[in-house]
């Protein structure tokens, strides 16, 4: 029997074809399924129905899940940064730091800590459970295509509900930065909400936005890429959901940083 194709690694060790096959192939699908997803958005018609029942179906995955995580996580960042300010005697100015760590990076990371964790994983076991239950096999034969059907919808929900989020995660972490700098520790409440525009403007507040919707949208592609290629049965529907959480972390902190860096190297944001 001839021995299975080998392709020399640069240290001069192999390594079997059907092992970089099975490395490269799924990102390349990924890649082809994500331009498919993009022109698939600007033909009609748009499923409407679908994009609103989506768009309440991620919210309602979403929102609670949001509330229990920005009340622990923004007010506990925002308490140990007003500790500092209270010992160099600067706790007036709590309201700058609470909206520049809650606009610029507190707000979309923990979306994107909800998009992986809730939204995704969602889209993912929907969507697989369709595959299993051959539903999307049926809709090809009937000539649909399930990407323009299923997959734009979802994105586009994502993509909304990651937008409102990351509102909700700034809410959440201003009112609790008031709360435990004006109640708790002395600050001035006309200070708090004065010193607010000295470190972040409106520029800083659309940059967040842009961020978690980038995140919504890699999200949704990944949950829904993962369910449609899912293997048979349930458990290769709960593996997906499992892999959909890694990838989805894997994708989003890359995003995250280059997303942050390169608009505060070229001075779009954060020239205050």
């Amino acid at each position: 029997m001839p021995a299975a194709p080998r392709s020399v690694l640069p240290d001069g060790g192999v390594m079997a074809a059907p092992t970089l096959t099975r490395v490269v192939k799924p990102i390349g699908g990924f890649f082809a399924f994500t331009l498919d997803t993009f022109v698939a958005m600007f033909k009609p018609p748009f499923q409407w129905r679908e994009f609103i029942q989506q768009t309440w179906f991620v919210a309602s995955v979403s929102l609670g899940p949001a509330i229990l995580l920005g009340i622990p996580f923004v007010a506990l960042v925002t308490f140990q940064f007003n500790l500092i300010l209270v010992e160099i005697g600067a706790i007036d100015l709590s309201g700058s730091g609470s909206g520049f760590a809650t606009v610029t990076q507190i707000g979309p990371v923990a979306t994107t800590f909800i998009i992986a964790g809730a939204s995704s994983t969602a889209i993912c076991a929907d969507i697989g459970a369709r595959k299993i239950r051959e539903e999307l096999d049926a809709m090809e034969v009937l000539g649909i295509d399930t990407v323009q059907r299923l997959v734009v919808p979802r994105v586009l929900a994502t993509a909304v509900n990651a937008f409102l989020l990351n509102g909700v995660m700034i809410l959440i972490g201003l009112s609790g930065g008031f709360v435990f700098g004006v109640f708790l520790q002395g600050a001035s409440p006309g200070q708090y909400v004065d010193s607010m525009k000295l470190l972040v403007g409106f520029p800083d507040l659309v940059h967040g936005e842009i961020r978690a919707v980038v995140f919504g949208v890699v999200g949704a592609l990944i949950g829904c890429y993962r369910g449609m290629t899912c293997a048979a049965g349930p458990r290769g529907v709960g593996n997906a959901v499992n892999e959909t959480v890694v990838y989805t972390f894997l994708a989003l902190f890359p995003i995250n940083i280059l997303l942050t860096q390169i608009p505060y190297s070229l001075g779009i944001v954060g020239g205050h």
